[in-house]
């Protein structure tokens, strides 16, 4: 492969189209429309998909870069809070639904908070093999619950998709603050 300035590596560009679809696909669930659901589907599956792509190509051809590994979670965590945001708008999320909605997006932010707080002490927060499992199964239940607003009957498996996906978010989320305790806490690693 030939070499690129970590700007320009194919993983990151990459990522930045999975950054560039998130307002499209917001857009296209926004508008009620059934086809332009179906599209913003696909285009978020995609989305989804691109985000394992790009890691694996990165490894492969050896570009991984402090850019990169900056990006990506951002760009799932774009994803995730726009999705959260657009379905709770347009009633795809229910009021009991909001629960699970809200502890995924309560913990994406507190982790990309405290990963700021440790990287500023020079303390590197490592993606566990679990919180990869999270990204995963979060992606997955909301292909489930955009598809609901498509094919109906679907309510049953994307509120369990739906609160697996937040059981899994806050677990990992526990797992990272314990982890990160005495970095926090001031003692002495």
């Amino acid at each position: 492969m030939t070499s690129r300035t970590p700007l320009t590596s194919v993983p990151n560009l990459i990522t930045y189209g999975r950054i560039l679809l998130v307002p499209v696909i917001v857009y296209l669930l926004m508008t009620g429309d059934i086809t332009l659901r179906l599209i913003a589907l696909v285009l978020y599956v995609l989305a989804a998909l691109s985000d394992w792509l790009d890691g694996y190509l990165a490894r492969r051809w050896n570009q991984g870069s402090p850019l990169g590994q900056m990006l990506d979670p951002i760009a799932d965590k774009l994803l995730v809070g726009a999705l959260i945001v657009t379905l709770a708008w347009d009633g795809s999320l229910s009021a009991l639904d909001l629960l699970p909605a809200i502890a995924i997006l309560m913990r994406e932010i507190l982790i990309s908070g405290l990963r700021e707080f440790l990287g500023n002490r020079s303390v590197v927060v490592a993606v566990t093999r679990l919180a990869k499992w999270k990204t995963t199964v979060q992606l997955l239940a909301f292909v489930v619950v955009i598809l609901e607003g498509i094919v109906p009957g679907l309510l049953y498996m994307s509120d369990a998709a739906l609160w697996l996906a937040a059981v899994l978010t806050v677990w990992t989320g526990f797992q990272y603050f314990a982890g990160a305790w005495p970095h926090l806490a001031g003692e002495p690693t």
